[in-house]
């Protein structure tokens, strides 16, 4: 039997928008997992091998960057392709409007096979603006960028992330200290604008020609954070800490921007040293885990359309995404 794909040749006017699955939640919820349970190549599933993964995590992107960014196997990208993950160097910036460009350039690819996109992660600012579009922020002019770099390396991002809590508490709450790229520019946005990055909304209205079906996928609190520290356990016995000396080695360092990710930031002190405490670190990785499970369950609370699942739902997810693909993509064998 051939792999399955859609057809486009049979739709009515609504369905001519092009379908995409969002999978969404919690680190450590359980998304690859649902993910592949309904889609890989092998899955008992009426969907298997008809998807492809646009991977919607800020820290899958950079390249050596892997125990702690729970990066899905070889394996199962063999038997559900993955796209987005190790494309960038590790001192490189991505942000969201990267990922809306280069997710975008992905749908089109995986239609053109006949495939379905399947958007799975937990970066929620990078899922929003993917359906939503970008927030209208101006454009800070070159004079302004250069002037915070200056002091970004004069003063340090201590003291401009202390500026920036001043100015703009919201944005700051959501910006780590060593988020140098970030707080520079929400700096930017303030200086250009005179508001406060926090002051500029998206218009709640879907990004045009296509239709989406957001899955949130749901634990209770308590088995989340249990999760949590069982994969914090996995990681750091799986040689995370060595991860971490070697990318070192390579010339990485504490203020880049894949050194942001949960998981790398808690080996830094704040002298941006190596703390030797490795239980201490293990014990930080899990709390600021869990401080960012929290966060980003009050984030996709903010998807109105979202569809509730439990994470390990997968009849209730295929019953879902049958109803949805009904509309327009009959799936052929």
């Amino acid at each position: 039997m051939p792999p399955a794909s859609f057809s486009t040749n049979r739709l009515n006017t609504e369905s001519k928008l092009k379908p995409v699955i969002v999978i969404c939640a919690p680190t450590a919820c359980g998304k690859t997992a649902f993910a592949e349970a309904l889609f890989a190549c092998d899955a008992q599933s009426p969907f298997a091998g008809t998807a492809e993964v646009i991977s919607a995590d800020s820290m899958q992107v950079y390249r050596g960057f892997n125990i702690g960014t729970a990066k899905p196997s070889a394996d199962l990208c063999k038997r559900l392709p993955h796209h987005l993950i190790d494309i960038c160097s590790p001192f490189a910036q991505f942000g969201a409007g990267d990922f809306v460009r280069e997710a975008l350039a992905c749908c089109e690819r995986i239609y053109e096979r006949g495939k379905l996109p399947l958007i799975v992660g937990g970066t929620g600012f990078y899922i929003r603006n993917f359906i939503y579009g970008l927030p209208p922020t101006p454009r800070a002019d070159s004079a302004v960028r250069e002037q915070i770099e200056r002091r970004m390396q004069k003063e340090g991002a201590q003291k401009l992330w202390n500026e920036l809590a001043l100015s703009d508490p919201v944005s700051a709450k959501k910006i780590h200290v060593h988020d140098e790229y970030r707080i520079k520019r929400a700096l930017e946005v303030r200086a250009a604008s005179g508001k406060p990055l926090s002051d500029f909304a998206l218009t709640p209205k879907a990004r045009e020609g296509f239709r989406f079906l957001i899955l949130s996928l749901q634990k209770s609190r308590a088995e989340l954070y249990e999760r949590i520290d069982l994969r914090a356990e996995t990681m750091f016995a799986a040689g995370l800490a060595d991860e971490v000396k070697t990318l070192i080695a390579c010339g990485s360092k504490p203020t880049d921007p894949a050194m942001q990710a949960i998981g790398y930031r808690e080996f830094f002190t704040e002298s941006l040293e190596l703390n030797p405490d490795i239980q201490a670190v293990k014990e930080r990785v899990k709390k600021d885990s869990r401080a960012y499970a929290k966060r980003q369950q009050t984030f996709f609370k903010s998807f109105s359309d979202a569809v509730l699942l439990l994470a390990d739902d997968s009849a209730g997810g295929i019953k879902k995404i049958d109803e949805f693909l009904k509309g327009g993509f009959d799936v052929l064998d």
